[in-house]
């Protein structure tokens, strides 16, 4: 199984951009993506179970980001809007089999992309 990330960028306060996330071997319970900014702990971005039955998008974040999925193409993606300097971090996309309690949780993932770098300027 592999993950590779990409679409990061440099983007102004209140632009968009689009990560993608390719990912290869069997299809997953849930994906998500985490990030991590410097100095901080890595935490939880958005997550949605290949069924599309459950989306779960952290507070920080919704209503700004969509988390989606192509299941032919096996692409994840995550579409951020109205980005915010504090949006600056590292985004990492993840696969695994979480039960629901742990679905937005790094523990819940087995699977890591590289991570690819986003940084918004003010």
């Amino acid at each position: 199984v592999q993950l590779q990330a990409s679409g990061g960028g440099l983007v102004q306060a209140g632009g968009s951009l689009r990560l993608t996330c390719a990912a290869s071997g069997r299809t997953f319970r849930s994906y998500a993506w985490f990030r991590q900014a410097p100095g901080k702990e890595r935490e939880f971005v958005a997550t949605m179970r290949s069924s599309r039955s459950r989306i779960v998008y952290a507070d920080s974040v919704k209503g700004r980001f969509t988390i989606s999925r192509d299941n032919a193409k096996n692409l994840l993606s995550l579409e951020m809007n109205s980005l915010k300097p504090e949006d600056t971090a590292v985004y990492y996309c993840a696969a695994g089999d979480p039960i629901i309690t742990f679905d937005s949780a790094s523990e819940g993932y087995s699977y890591w992309g590289q991570g690819t770098q986003v940084t918004v300027s003010s």
